[in-house]
């Protein structure tokens, strides 16, 4: 058990029985008042934002996380089995950890996952990656004169939006987070 006064913006705490990230951590000392610590938390698996307010002496636990990187291979239901690089150990992560960002996901691409005591808490995937476009409707000539853009799917699967001069097997770069087209790769 640590004091409040130890904690800082990023660490994950165990708070009313659930995992939380601390997003921001302020020491308040309101006239002649006692001093507190005002915290902004998020919720680990719900999402869910806490506000909360420390006293200077409360105890509060602070949890050990480990990240790593990790090497995807395969879907398994409603997980994802991913392998250590280091040890070659393999691990089943929940596929709502990795946010929408797991429909670009392909096999042997590296995320990030986080454990807490051999629980998996968060998952990270690629800010961008790169795909190759298996079906789109060619250009129709006079299209290419404004920012007009047209449907296409990627190897995964998944359709996005791009622009007229992008054809079938071509690279593209696409943004995991929002699902945008970010440019073509040669």
């Amino acid at each position: 058990m640590a004091k409040a006064s130890d904690v800082k913006s990023g660490n994950i705490l165990r708070f009313n029985g659930d995992l939380v990230q601390v997003e921001e951590f302020i020491h308040r000392t309101p006239g002649n008042l006692r001093a507190f610590y005002q915290s902004k938390m998020r919720n680990v698996k719900t999402g869910k934002l806490v506000e909360y307010r420390f006293r200077v002496d409360e105890e509060v636990e602070i949890c050990r996380v480990e990240t790593n990187d990790y090497q995807y291979l395969y879907e398994d239901g409603d997980g994802l089995v991913v392998m250590d690089n280091n040890t070659f150990e393999q691990y089943t992560i929940p596929k709502l950890l990795f946010g929408k960002g797991v429909r670009f996901l392909k096999e042997g691409m590296n995320v990030i996952v986080a454990f807490e005591s051999d629980e998996p808490i968060m998952a990270q995937t690629p800010s961008h990656v790169e795909l190759e476009i298996t079906y789109t409707e060619p250009a129709v000539k006079g299209d290419t004169s404004t920012n007009a853009m047209k449907y296409a799917t990627v190897e995964t699967g998944v359709e996005i939006r791009v622009p007229m001069f992008i054809n079938q097997g071509d690279k593209v770069r696409v943004d995991t987070r929002t699902g945008d087209y970010m440019e073509r790769v040669k």
